[in-house]
């Protein structure tokens, strides 16, 4: 996550983050600490896994204080083990309270979704097939989760609705049909965008190759129903297999050849990655 987009999107969902947490005062860190006093406290990796949020962790300590510091051992992408040192922050003593829990959400949780997608891209490993992730994400969260996918080994669906077109069952039978969906994109939206149509059954999978569109989406297709969808397919659009995937059943499309798999798992299904900022240090 570049300088640029911290600034412009990812600071402004920190800054709420921050302010639903503290709203007014930080009672407890105010009870025990009324005054600046310089200290440090050690970012502890509590289970195996691949590390994501980094910037966004010391983001929010920044946010509070620009004076805090955060002295890293890691980077985002690095496999990370129990017991490991990842970094050290130090500054105000209130600051390192106050900010703990928010930057520790953001850091676990985006850590967990970079672990459990490099789980599943492993499985990936030696086909064409590229993994995806989808829109199920935490509102509010999309910018940090879909980068932590990315961190983990995965790549990027599109963003939000006005990233590209996919016409899902609800857009079709408000069109009346996969064609009358898809020629109606192709007029409405501009040259540069492709179109995907999200089929369930092999005649809307006839249907969109028809049209023209440009990916199709098997959905919630039985193994055998997809190979065949390949076959009418021929390589005329690109395909895109999706519903319910998990790493628990991802191997059984491997063989197909399929383009792209998406799974909404990656975001709405990773456990989080356990972090904690221990052995705080109060200077003298």
């Amino acid at each position: 996550m570049n300088p640029i987009t911290m600034q412009l999107v990812a600071d402004k969902y920190i800054r709420m983050a921050l302010e639903e947490d503290i709203h007014s005062e930080d009672v407890s860190t105010n009870a025990v600490m009324p005054s600046c006093r310089r200290g440090d406290v050690q970012l502890i990796c509590k289970e195996d896994g691949v590390i994501a949020g980094l910037q966004v962790f010391a983001r929010v300590f920044f946010l509070l204080d620009e004076k805090t510091t955060v002295d890293f051992k890691v980077k985002d992408g690095d496999a990370v083990t129990k017991g490991q040192l990842l970094g050290v922050v130090t500054g105000d003593v209130r600051v390192l309270l106050s900010g703990e829990r928010t930057a520790l959400n953001y850091l676990q949780r985006m850590s967990g979704i970079a672990t459990y997608t490099h789980q599943v891209a492993h499985l990936l490993e030696g086909t064409k097939t590229r993994l995806l992730d989808t829109r199920k994400t935490t509102p509010c969260m999309r910018i940090f989760e879909k980068y932590a996918v990315r961190v983990g080994g995965g790549c990027n669906h599109r963003y939000n609705l006005s990233d590209g077109v996919l016409l899902k069952d609800n857009h079709i039978d408000a069109a009346g049909s996969v064609r009358a969906a898809v020629l109606a994109a192709k007029e409405y939206a501009p040259f540069v965008r492709k179109i995907e149509v999200e089929t369930e059954n092999l005649d809307m999978v006839r249907e969109a190759v028809e049209a023209g569109a440009d990916i199709i989406m098997l959905d919630n297709m039985t193994p055998e129903q997809m190979a065949e969808a390949i076959r009418v397919i021929d390589g005329r659009a690109e395909t895109e297999c999706s519903g319910n995937i998990t790493k628990e059943n991802i191997e059984t499309i491997t063989k197909l050849g399929v383009d792209y798999v998406s799974s909404g798992a990656l975001t709405h299904s990773a456990p989080i990655l356990d972090i904690s900022l221990k052995h705080l240090r109060v200077y003298e």
